[in-house]
């Protein structure tokens, strides 16, 4: 009963007009960002970071988090259609997406993705909805070695999901945290790293820094393009060019419930996010599949298994942020700057201190993602022409946004340069495979766990034992040990196992290698 009245509560402010219409900007923005190559939900929303100074925080985070699940969608139709993956969590629906397309099925492989993301968001919310108070009612016993421990494990499985290369994830993470300790001591405030300027004592922005390097960064991998002429895309026509046939459905069922599980389950993990969980939705669909359905050469189970595990992941990922304040992903760390410029602190105490607006996002993401099935559905086909708009016009309106949203946050000239520094920054670290996301994070979280650290050793006076006294930072820190170490045990592992397939097995070679 406890549930349903806040539920009733959360519909009562998602459903005032204002929230309301903003919901639908978010959704229908985010659509537009995902279908765009490149420009992506992360960038998108530092650039409107800015603009929430002027809404409530409730109307903001409603906006914001209607990109987020939007652009999931959005994504999919330039997968679907021309091979070229809005979003990162699409790459994996290209696969079986564009193969449908090229066999005439294009319309169909955008219905069945429209439908999984509808049912996947949904079952994601509900699991939100229960979840989320039963963890932010435990995270109540949390004292500062806990969250240390928490921010502490955040950081290791980010590092160790984001790339294939633990190494450059660790040295980006390692830098944000560096360039958050920027500003004053937030203990003893004295000034560190400012190098005797007033501007450094409130240390980095986190806008500029994240439009730079999501923002810039991106104008100049665009711009660094050859200009080619523009793929036209074999557009569906009609609504009925997009409803998938009773078959359809029967091959789409089970990839969907296996999706927005795997989706969910990996999306709560700190690192795990959309990207991750379509991944691994699509090897567990491809392991169960039927022998009929070829995974690879247009299988619908192919589009609808990753896509409904990204929008569940989307869903799952508001669980940390809301009741422990801490964010899986870059967009998260970016809904978390959002909620502190109002000057809220997503926690445990915000379903306390804050039901109308706690309650009011989450059920948000309902009212969007109906919002996203009735009015984008039959706008398919001419939302899919966006797909020809070139870079020429992409490119300006992005530098224009950019400079327009830093120079907003404190009108200070400073913070373009310190925005322009960043995208030079996110530049090179595209070229050279080093992941942006760690850093943002680490960002984000240093300053939180930092805090957390000096906390816990003023109350033990010093003494490191405190974190393995209690019980639960014991725990989550033994857990963190083992995600570090989990590579190093992996090649030892593979090298022993190369060195006993190398070793001569036959008596008489072992005697000649003698």
């Amino acid at each position: 009963m406890e549930v349903l009245s806040n539920l009733v509560l959360g519909f009562s402010v998602a459903l005032q007009p204002g929230n309301l219409l903003f919901c639908f900007i978010g959704v229908s923005l985010g659509v537009v960002v995902g279908i765009l190559p490149g420009l992506g939900s992360a960038a998108t929303i530092a650039l409107l970071l800015p603009i929430t100074f002027f809404l409530t925080p409730t109307a903001a985070i409603i906006m914001l988090a209607g990109i987020w699940y939007g652009s999931m969608y959005g994504g999919s139709i330039t997968s679907i259609l021309l091979r070229v993956p809005g979003e990162a969590a699409s790459v994996m629906v290209a696969i079986d997406g564009y193969e449908m397309t090229k066999q005439g099925r294009g319309g169909i492989a955008l219905g069945i993705s429209m439908f999984s993301t509808f049912i996947a968001g949904m079952f994601g919310l509900v699991g939100l909805s229960l979840l989320a108070p039963t963890l932010a009612n435990f995270a109540l016993s949390f004292g500062p070695p806990e969250f240390f421990a928490l921010t502490l494990l955040g950081l290791t499985l980010v590092s160790y999901l984001a790339t294939s290369s633990v190494l450059k994830a660790v040295i980006v993470t390692v830098f944000g945290l560096l360039i958050g300790t920027a500003g004053l001591d937030p203990v003893q405030s004295a000034a560190r790293f400012t190098f005797g300027t007033l501007t450094l004592q409130s240390g980095i922005e986190l806008v500029p820094m994240v439009m730079g390097l999501f923002g810039i960064a991106e104008v100049f991998l665009l711009l660094e393009q050859k200009a080619v002429a523009a793929v036209k895309a074999r557009v569906p026509s009609g609504i009925r060019a997009v409803l998938p046939g009773r078959q359809d459905w029967k091959d789409a069922a089970r990839p969907i419930g296996q999706g927005t599980l795997t989706g969910f389950t990996v999306g709560l993990l700190p690192g795990g996010g959309a990207t991750v969980s379509s991944y691994v939705a699509y090897a567990v669909a491809k392991r169960w599949s039927h022998p009929s359905q070829k995974f690879g050469q247009g299988a619908v189970a192919g589009v609808a298994a990753p896509e409904s595990a990204a929008n569940a992941a989307t869903a799952a990922g508001f669980v940390p942020l809301l009741t422990l304040g801490l964010p899986e992903n870059a967009v998260m760390a970016l809904m978390l700057g959002a909620f502190m410029i109002h000057g809220i602190t997503p926690g445990p105490t915000l379903m306390l201190q804050h039901p109308e607006m706690f309650w009011g996002i989450i059920t948000s993401m309902f009212v969007g993602n109906l919002i996203l099935l009735v009015t984008i559905l039959p706008l398919i086909g001419p939302i899919s022409r966006i797909t020809t708009v070139p870079n020429s016009i992409v490119i300006p309106i992005i530098v224009l946004a950019c400079l327009a949203g830093a120079y907003a946050v404190n009108n200070n000239p400073v913070d373009i340069v310190t925005m322009t520094a960043f995208g030079v920054i996110g530049y090179l670290m595209r070229k050279y495979d080093f992941p942006p996301a760690p850093m943002v994070l680490a960002f984000v979280i240093g300053p939180i766990m930092e805090t957390a650290l000096r906390q816990s050793l003023i109350m033990s006076s010093g003494d490191f034992m405190t974190f393995f006294e209690r019980k639960i930072s014991g725990v989550l820190i033994g857990v963190a040990v083992l995600v570090a170490l989990s590579p190093l045990v992996g090649r030892a592992l593979s090298w022993r196992n190369r060195k006993v397939r190398a070793a001569p097995s036959d008596p008489a070679e072992k005697a000649i290698v003698q």
